[in-house]
């Protein structure tokens, strides 16, 4: 009996782990009644799992709702938060809304919101705080007229930091929603 508790113990604590993990595996082909192109896919050989889905996205590209104003702001992917907060700031709203107004002309389009924090406070407490800020995204992006079903929002908490530093300006990097279109980005040439 004994044996078999040190067998499920650490199956559990890891099955508990991995369920604060994000878990999402993006798909690499295009649907041909959802790109433009008409093209079915794409020769993703040899590519990384990220690479292979920013080649399938490139496909399905659109410049619908893409104009010389919004352009510099839908080049921007990334929102940045205050230190334990999930308020947008002026400038991050106005990126946001570029994104909302690209998403409403392209229904076919669909974003991961990434939710991330710094390293400071305990893995449970980021986790939430990362999945508050990707809500946070999430909810003015849907008030601007964004369909639910083209956004998912996810926490990776302090997981995946882009700044491996021990100071505010690392913590500052890190503090942010990654904003990944999944399928038919915004065509930005």
């Amino acid at each position: 009996m004994n044996a078999v508790k040190l067998f499920i113990l650490p199956v559990l604590a890891t099955a508990l782990i991995m369920t604060g993990c994000a878990n999402r595996k993006p798909t690499t082909t295009v649907d041909p009644t959802q790109n433009p192109n008409g093209s079915s896919s794409v020769n993703t050989d040899g590519l990384s799992e990220d690479a292979a889905l920013n080649a399938q996205n490139l496909v399905g590209a659109s410049s619908k709702g893409v104009t010389e104003a919004n352009k510099a702001f839908l080049a921007k992917r990334v929102v940045h938060f205050d230190y334990d907060s999930t308020e947008l700031s002026n400038t991050d709203l106005q990126t946001l809304q570029a994104h909302a107004q690209f998403l409403v002309a392209n229904a076919n389009s669909r974003v991961a919101l990434t939710g991330h924090t710094d390293e400071r406070g305990t893995r449970e407490y980021n986790m939430a705080l990362g999945e508050r800020r990707a809500k946070a995204v999430e909810s003015f992006l849907v008030t601007s007229g964004v369909s639910a079903n083209q956004l998912e929002a996810v926490s990776y908490g302090k997981e995946m930091p882009i700044n491996a530093g021990h100071d505010e300006n690392a913590w500052k990097e890190n503090r942010r929603v990654e904003i990944n279109y999944e399928a038919v980005p915004p065509l930005l040439k």
